[in-house]
């Protein structure tokens, strides 16, 4: 069987946590168009999120290797 290629999108925008379990995300929503959202919000949309648990099986599927 071939070597499967990994999704280069993917893997820019999606790490796999140490346990392997889960993914994390970078928020959306915080690039431009800041002047009218709250310091609370931007300051929040800087920490990473997760990914939903119906997404990671799709997520892992385009990151063979990781």
């Amino acid at each position: 069987m071939p070597k499967l290629k990994t999704s280069r999108g993917a893997a820019k925008r999606f790490k796999i946590t140490g346990s392997g379990k889960k993914v994390k995300r970078q928020k959306a929503f915080a690039n431009h168009i800041l002047t009218k959202k709250s310091p609370k919000r931007k300051r929040n949309l800087r920490h990473p999120g997760l990914v939903h648990s119906t997404d990671i099986k799709s997520i892992k599927r385009l990151m063979p290797y990781s």
